[in-house]
């Protein structure tokens, strides 16, 4: 496993250098490796003195699984970070998540250790039967500091498996997989030769660590013998001091946390001098923040990669709104069989060595792979001369009058337009058509849309007809004042179509 090997040779050679830094601590690599030992010390006797324990998953061939489910993205991050180098299994579960999704998957994955601060956790697990334990942040820094240290962390062998990870959780049941060492040996291998988190590049990483983004950008900022920062949430005034004064000259996050932050350097642009490289991805990026980040920071490149968490990085774009994407050469891709014509719309389906083998079958019964090795997660696609056109998850495409309409290109129609801040389009039903597509908007801030010409129906609909083949125009429009969003900042379509129905929404 990279990680490790990385931190052992930096924590060797250069021990003062800084390997993750948050609000609320810092840790060079010597301390990262110093501190480890305490730390690994500490939770193993924590799940040795259970008496029952919980049996971890099948999948984890019997490693005890340790769960850090905190607001603080600087303890979730060097807990993950320190247990790496151990027989462990380590999990971030977004503190943020409802109850029963949290308390679901520590069940079902059969996670003997959490560090939490939630006392509903707590209560929850224990009404359950779980016989797995909970500790404080306060209650685990005590204990390390009365432990005595382990052996030091080691380079594992590359099928044992040391993360757990969720597909989600904010609108669905999360389900469970696992990354073996090797899986993430091939995806390092992928990011740093793309999205260059080079030996002692300083990059801002803000978010929980729990999605999976971030938590990539901390691990491949550590096994290429960088320094990550980590923030809990993207403050634009905060993280743009960092960046003016710790050196930061790469930022990964996010396209919603990206507008923020061009938004903050159009304000104060010198606070963003030294950043050199911005690299977003778990949602399409609008073309309006490309064009925003290029009008304030011209010296700033930016890369909009595309992947999946279960399946590790596939490609990216370097132009445009993101959808265009470059398969890299470590990856093949192919829509449905590989038979499906050049242009057409279908499942895309990947063949990686970073893939995970599947699901851990007690959170799902759905599949990962084929017999064959070829992996997908259900997006929608099609090949445009050589290149991956994403359009968008298979609940993305509504069927209206016998069209298949991508629900993200009638959106992507309305990036740009004046008065408009972001757009969700919805299928709703009708007697004749069956489904219609309808597409719910969030008005511009204030500041912003008093400027702007007024936003009527006439207006949307001349919009959309210059941009859009007739059947993708939606034939209903409606206003709201916010989208529901994840954690993540992803527009939930679902939750946006229920406040449609229940009659929230402005109809226009």
């Amino acid at each position: 496993m990279p990680i490790t090997g990385t931190v052992l040779d930096v924590a060797q050679r250069h021990p003062e250098r800084l390997a993750i830094a948050g609000t609320d601590g810092l840790l060079t690599y010597a301390e990262l490796v110093g501190d480890s030992r305490r730390l690994f010390a500490t939770v193993d006797a924590l799940h040795r003195a259970q008496t029952t324990p919980p049996a971890p998953a099948p999948e984890t061939r019997g490693i005890p699984i340790t769960a850090v489910s905190l607001t603080s993205a600087f303890q979730t991050a060097r807990v993950i970070a320190e247990l790496a180098g151990y027989r462990a299994v380590s999990a971030a579960i977004d503190p943020r998540w409802p109850l029963d999704h949290r308390v679901g998957v520590i069940m079902s994955t059969g996670i003997g250790l959490v560090i939490s601060d939630s006392p509903d956790l707590a209560d929850a697990l224990a009404a359950r039967g779980w016989t797995g334990t909970v500790l404080t942040l306060h209650e685990l820094i005590r204990l390390e500091g009365a432990t005595e240290p382990a052996d030091a962390p080691t380079v594992r062998d590359d099928d044992e498996s040391f993360l757990l990870l969720f597909s989600s959780g904010t609108t669905s049941d999360p389900k469970a997989f696992l990354k073996t060492r090797r899986q993430y040996r091939a995806n390092v291998a992928v990011s740093s030769g793309h999205l260059e988190p080079l030996p002692g590049v300083v990059t801002l990483a803000p978010g929980p660590v729990s999605y999976s983004l971030t938590l990539y950008a901390v691990i491949e900022c550590l096994a290429t013998g960088g320094t990550v920062h980590v923030a809990d949430a993207f403050d634009p005034l905060e993280n743009g001091r960092r960046i003016r004064d710790e050196g930061i000259t790469r930022v990964v996050a996010v396209p919603a946390v990206v507008r923020s932050m061009v938004d903050a350097a159009r304000r104060d642009p010198q606070r963003f001098a030294r950043l050199q490289l911005v690299v977003t991805g778990g949602a399409n990026l609008p073309q309006a923040i490309r064009d925003g980040l290029a009008r304030v920071l011209p010296e700033v490149r930016l890369i909009s990669y595309y992947g999946a968490a279960e399946i590790g990085f596939i490609g990216d774009s370097r132009e445009g709104d993101g959808t265009l994407i470059s398969v890299y050469d470590e990856v093949r891709a192919r829509i449905d069989d590989g038979s499906t014509p050049a242009g057409e719309p279908g499942t895309l389906w990947i063949l990686a060595d970073a893939c995970s083998d599947g699901y851990i079958s007690a959170t799902t019964d759905a599949r990962l792979k084929n017999a064959d090795g070829w992996a997908t997660v259900h997006d929608q696609g099609r090949m445009v001369d050589g290149r991956l056109q994403l359009i968008g998850r298979a609940g993305d495409i509504a069927v209206t009058g016998g069209h298949k309409v991508a629900l993200p290109e009638v959106e992507r129609a309305f990036d740009g337009m004046p008065g408009v801040s972001a757009a969700c389009a919805i299928a709703l039903p009708d007697p004749k058509l069956g489904t219609i597509v309808a597409l719910v908007l969030e008005t511009a801030p204030e500041h912003e849309a008093a400027a702007s010409p007024t936003i009527d129906k006439a207006a949307l609909q001349a919009w959309a007809r210059q941009r859009l083949a007739p059947q993708f125009v939606p034939r209903r429009w409606y206003r709201v004042a916010h989208l529901p969003r994840t954690v993540g900042g992803k527009i939930r379509r679902g939750e946006t179509a229920e406040l449609v129905e229940r009659g929230e929404a402005e109809r226009l």
